[in-house]
């Protein structure tokens, strides 16, 4: 979804452009580092990290190609796009191959938010909690803000959309169908690395991240009409954050 005012000119509405994908790379950075608190947890991670997660500790054991979560994570969203084409053919657009881009973006900050969150090594259950708890709500204010940005969509939520658009079914349905995969994927994974369930992958922590994320989500989205205000690039808008920074600036000094 283009949300760039129609009414600017070309130079406004390029301005418009980069402004708007700033703030949605903002918005990722915020989301993989609640992603990367919840792998931190070690009591199980999101659901679109479920996958890279355990391809990741296969790695470090020798049994995969020794890559990153990051690294993992693009290579997934490259799948989900690729099973886009497939289940729409025809009717896929061309600009959703956008959402590579975005992936890659996605990827890489993971890998940037796992490294900044190395210090957070929880030892408790309730630390640990905590620490889960924290970081499905800073995923879900990344994803309110990620929707808001109005650019296309995440690969993870990409697929569910192109299933309900090719089957009639609902999105909610599709997306419930989408995350399960994911998760019965990483556990069948865990178990043929490792012959056992990996619960620091596949964990209660996971569970709670499928209900809490979106509750958190519904939230907040009716409280961000102001975040959607400052995505549209208005003219003269640089003229006023001036001002307000040479006022605030002065009252301070």
């Amino acid at each position: 979804m283009n949300i760039v005012p129609q009414y600017l000119t070309i130079k406004e509405r390029i301005i418009s452009f980069i402004w708007q994908h700033i703030l949605l790379l903002l918005s990722l950075f915020i989301m993989t580092f609640g992603v990367a608190l919840c792998v931190r947890s070690d009591l199980g991670s999101s659901v679109i990290s479920t996958i890279p997660f355990v391809m990741t500790i296969a790695g470090k054991a020798d049994m995969a190609p020794a890559l990153t979560i990051g690294e993992y994570t693009y290579i997934m969203n490259f799948i989900l796009v690729f099973l886009q084409i497939a289940v729409l053919r025809r009717k896929f657009q061309s600009v959703q191959l956008f959402q590579l881009v975005i992936g890659f973006f996605f990827g890489f900050l993971l890998d940037v938010n796992i490294w900044i969150t190395s210090a957070v090594i929880p030892q408790t259950l309730l630390s640990k909690a905590i620490v889960q708890l924290i970081g499905c709500c800073v995923l879900a204010v990344g994803i309110s803000f990620e929707i808001r940005c109005g650019s296309v969509t995440m690969p993870g939520e990409g697929l569910p959309v192109a299933i309900s658009r090719a089957t009639g079914i609902l999105f909610s349905k599709a997306k419930i169908i989408v995350d399960i995969s994911l998760v019965v994927i990483a556990v069948v994974l865990g178990y043929f690395y490792f012959g056992s369930w990996q619960w620091q992958v596949v964990g209660p922590g996971t569970l709670v991240a499928m209900i809490l994320v979106g509750a958190v989500v519904k939230i907040l989205e009716p409280r961000l009409d102001w975040f959607s205000k400052v995505v549209c690039y208005r003219p003269g808008c640089r003229r006023y954050i001036y001002g307000l920074a040479r006022y605030l600036y002065h009252k301070l000094s």
